[in-house]
């Protein structure tokens, strides 16, 4: 087929208009939750607000989503991850969210005063499973919006199939679609009689099924870091700098879990999953690729020593605790003396053991160099010198052309110079 037969793909303004009118809808989203947020507090119904407590990272998600999906699909509209953010951002989070707000207000508050109320709760309730669904898309996509390879074409469409499965089994044979939620009493309006065992049958089998496709995208993510080379691999880093983060993460997630400040879970969590969308568009966009080794070096190395630590303050505390009492000052003092004693040669030690697999230049260069000091202080030929030190600068620095001048006066009036000169290919 020629090219000429090939459909156009229609042009980059008419794209960025779409782009930016979804995310102007996403927006709208978290504006109508807000909104009626503040209907169901003057209702004295605070309970049922969304965005109270940690639900603002959620709009922190959604709108980096939003906003990382909207600057691809305008600059980069054949790369389908840009639609993808910016559909995981205003349906499973924004618009689901205004639909849920609106149900709450119309059902629970103010009954009957709003249309389609029910239609809408059941609605919202089906967009998380499916959400993930997009998430799998969004990873097994990046960074050439293409599939790793031929042989992941069987699992794109069991992994597209999974989700239309889901919506059918949850909207038409589901009764109460949400029994979790302030909505549980809700019936579905959608349900047709007769097919509720063989809905809840099938939407058990596919939310873990989804939840394996996601699992199995991270990994395809991974396999293709392993085979990628050049310009592929340096934007996959991008992912790399999220991805250290993660003990962080965790730690924080959890130790917040275990102390009951649930809302402070909250807001590590979301903001971690705010970062995943700008990684991404970051990624695809080609932003500063090969500024990221000490990157992601330090953030993998700082946050592997804050929890390290973390722990090792903990441990203290607990320990002496039990032979001091809790509520002694020599226990917060012993464990702070001991952070603050541990800190450099930990920093130092991680930090080099993070360097040696993340950031491989800047090791290999920190070790010619030590290499070249050690053989400074016995080397006395001047030619042997210049030699050694050209041959560093190439290593280290890897310049296009290097020279060295030496400058050595003589007894006379006139300096005679000496010059070595390398050049790469």
């Amino acid at each position: 087929m020629s090219t000429s037969a090939r459909p156009a793909w229609p042009p980059r303004w008419w794209a960025a208009g779409v782009a930016w009118a979804l995310w102007a809808l996403a927006l709208f989203g978290l504006a109508a939750t807000a909104w009626f947020d503040h209907l169901l507090r003057q209702a004295g119904r605070p309970e049922l607000a969304q965005l109270s407590g940690g639900g603002v990272a959620g709009v922190l998600s959604a709108v980096s989503a939003a906003t990382a999906g909207a600057v691809l699909a305008s600059h980069r509209p054949r790369n389908p991850v840009g639609w993808l953010l910016l559909t995981f951002g205003m349906m499973p989070q924004a618009l689901s969210a205004a639909a849920e707000g609106y149900a709450r207000y119309g059902l629970l508050v103010r009954p009957g005063t709003l249309p389609a109320a029910e239609q809408l709760a059941t609605l919202s309730s089906s967009t998380f499973i499916p959400g993930l669904s997009l998430i799998a898309f969004i990873l097994l996509l990046t960074p050439t919006g293409s599939l790793p390879s031929d042989r992941w074409r069987w699992f794109a469409r069991v992994a597209a199939a999974l989700p239309i499965a889901f919506l059918a089994a949850w909207l038409l044979a589901v009764p109460q679609p949400d029994p979790d939620s302030p909505l549980a009493s809700i019936s579905n309006p959608f349900a047709i009689a007769g097919l509720a065992g063989a809905g809840m049958a099938v939407a058990g089998v596919a939310s873990p099924a989804i939840a394996v496709t996601l699992a199995v995208a991270a990994a395809s993510l991974v396999q293709r870091f392993r085979r990628s080379r050049g310009g592929e691999r340096q934007q996959l880093r991008w992912l790399g700098l999220v991805a250290a983060l993660t003990p962080l993460v965790v730690f924080v997630t959890a130790a917040a879990i275990a102390t009951g400040h649930l809302v402070l879970a909250g807001w590590a969590l979301g903001l971690y999953l705010a970062l995943l969308p700008l990684a991404i568009a970051a990624a695809i966009a080609r932003y500063r690729l090969y500024d990221l080794d000490r990157i992601v070096s330090r953030t993998l190395g700082y946050g592997l020593l804050t929890v390290l630590l973390g722990l090792g303050y903990a441990a203290v505390v607990l320990g002496l605790g039990e032979l001091l009492g809790r509520d002694s000052s020599l226990v917060v003092a012993a464990a702070t003396l001991a952070v603050a004693a541990v800190f450099q040669p930990a920093r130092r030690r991680i930090q080099q053991l993070v360097d040696r697999r993340f950031n491989r230049r800047r090791y290999d260069a920190a070790r010619t160099i030590a290499a070249f000091s050690a053989r400074l202080r016995d080397e006395l030929d001047l030619d042997t010198l210049s030699a050694e030190v050209l041959a560093v600068v190439e290593q280290t620095m890897q310049p296009t052309q290097a020279w060295l001048w030496l400058r050595a006066p003589h007894e006379g009036s006139r300096a005679a110079s000496a010059s070595v000169a390398r050049q790469r290919s």
